[in-house]
């Protein structure tokens, strides 16, 4: 099996008059694990369909592997897709279940079942294959639907959130068999997902989708660390978030003015004084600053509660009726008392700061 790319170029789907897929460009190169990650209901469901050839966008083109491929049914294209409810046959053995997609295309008995035992191996159920579904785990059947899907020899899979009904373990675990098969075949994943662990553990790259349109395409290292606009920043990992008026821009920082007084970030939106921002840091590049001088940004703050999460601490601390500001900590077994008066800090290197959107979601996300 070889991976394909995968092109859009100027994709669109409108359902009644209502978009749900903006005018959509994106080159996924061959073997890549690609993830699309967005909220329900932004429309990386219908770009994954629209692939597939289960629906026909309003306007522009696909291509795999140099092709155009808009004329071509669902099962002419070189593309096999997972579903979220795996879709497998009950009465069926799972060696069966794995071997159906030949038996569709008429491969002999013979050579369907020798492909089932060789993708059977590949996902580990080489002792499973007489087993109905039902007599599997989870994450067995889960590895079922994939081999299934790699029985076709699909230049492209696509898997729409196939992990979501798996408890946390197993997803976990999953998301590192899912890498490896993908690693081991080098077909081509297009993964959709609302998880951000899931994309930042598995992808090459990550396309972050909002409202029909994608925000940002880019490595998991860089959509975390240098998100390109608010709703990336927010929706992937968490943020502290502070509004006000940018009242200096130098130096590739800016300083904004809000309730919380005068804080800098860099000044990634290239913003001017007086425009409306927000700075955004990250939970755990925020520290306790009290007998820290050199931090930059200083805010005066009480501790509201702690959250504790394994190895490490969720603190969280409030200036008066303000957003609250959390902190991501160590579990180092330090006590942290409730209402005890804190001094929080970050460098302006590790904030952000862009033009506020004035989106209800920033301003619910800050305040909750």
């Amino acid at each position: 099996m070889r991976g394909q790319s995968v092109e859009l170029a100027g994709v669109t789907m409108t359902f009644d008059g209502v978009t749900a897929v903006h005018p959509t460009d994106l080159t996924i190169p061959a073997g890549e694990f690609h993830s699309i990650l967005g909220p329900s209901g932004c429309g990386k469901t219908t770009l994954l369909r629209i692939l597939c050839g289960f629906q026909t966008p309003t306007s522009g083109e696909i291509s795999i592997g140099g092709e155009a491929v808009n004329h071509l049914a669902a099962n002419r294209r070189p593309t096999a897709m997972i579903f979220q409810n795996l879709a497998l046959f009950p009465r069926m053995s799972v060696r069966e279940n794995v071997a159906f997609g030949l038996e569709a295309r008429g491969v002999s008995k013979v050579e369907r079942l020798a492909r089932a035992e060789e993708l059977l191996a590949l996902v580990d159920l080489t002792e499973q294959g007489a087993k109905r579904p039902d007599q599997l785990s989870g994450g067995q059947r889960q590895r079922v639907a994939i081999a299934r899907a790699l029985a076709v020899e699909p230049a492209v899979l696509c898997l729409d959130e196939p992990l979501s009904a798996l408890d946390l373990k197993l997803r976990q675990k999953m998301r590192t068999e899912l890498r490896a098969i993908q690693k081991r075949t080098g077909v081509t994943f297009i993964y959709i997902t609302h998880d951000q662990g899931e994309a930042l553990t598995m992808s090459d790259r990550i396309s972050v989708m909002n409202k029909g349109r994608i925000e940002q395409t880019d490595s998991p290292a860089e959509i975390y660390g240098q998100p390109a606009t608010p709703f990336v920043a927010r929706f992937v990992g968490e943020q502290n978030v502070f509004l006000g008026k940018v009242v200096a821009a130098d130096s590739g920082l800016a300083t904004i003015q809000g309730p919380e007084g005068p804080i800098s970030g860099r000044n990634v939106g290239g913003l001017v004084t007086g425009s409306q921002a927000v700075l955004m840091v990250r939970p755990e590049r925020t520290a306790f600053a009290n007998g820290d001088a050199t931090v930059a940004n200083r805010l005066s703050a009480a501790i509201e509660r702690r959250e504790l999460e394994g190895p490490f601490v969720h603190v969280i601390a409030r200036r008066g009726a303000e957003r609250p500001i959390v902190l991501h900590l160590p579990n180092d077994g330090r006590a942290y008392p409730t209402g005890g008066e804190v001094v929080v800090g970050f460098r302006p290197e590790d904030a952000i700061v862009m033009a506020d959107d004035g989106s209800a979601g920033l301003r619910e996300t800050a305040e909750a």
